[in-house]
């Protein structure tokens, strides 16, 4: 019975940020989804956490010792750590350039001769997911 409700419970978790977006038509939509998905996110993490899904099988019975479980789930965490190095990586270079950006666009229409300063700031912002993605190559290369 928990093999069909668990996983059903985390899709419906997971697709409530977009029944939330379909369903609000105001000006704060984007603001409200981000906070659903954020909200979801951490709650299927959460749950995730304290009923592994996964664990179905005793060690015991699948003939796998608790030594080799204990190296699965530290590189399961580390595989996760990896993924949010590169997303939260991606997201705060997103939320640099955006303003970076166009700001800079701003900047260089008016006077063009700032085009290499307006270059330099919107490379910093880039350089934020560049450093995510060394880090998750770090992890795994630990792996």
């Amino acid at each position: 019975m928990y093999i069909f409700l668990l996983p059903l419970l985390v899709v419906v978790l997971l697709s409530m940020p977009v029944i939330n977006y379909i369903r609000k038509s105001n000006g704060k939509k984007a603001k409200n989804a981000l906070i659903a998905n954020l909200c979801t996110f951490f709650g299927v993490l959460i749950f995730c956490t304290i009923f592994p899904v996964g664990q179905f099988v005793s060690a015991e019975t699948a003939g796998v010792t608790p030594a080799e479980t204990a190296v699965d789930l530290n590189a399961g965490l580390g595989y996760i750590g990896a993924a949010l190095a590169v997303g939260l990586g991606s997201i705060g270079c997103g939320i640099a350039v955006a303003s970076a950006a166009s700001s800079a666009i701003g900047a260089v229409s008016e006077e063009p001769k700032t085009f290499s300063k307006a270059l330099i700031f919107v490379a910093l912002g880039e350089g934020v997911a560049l450093y995510g993605f060394l880090i998750a190559f770090m992890i795994i290369g630990n792996l």
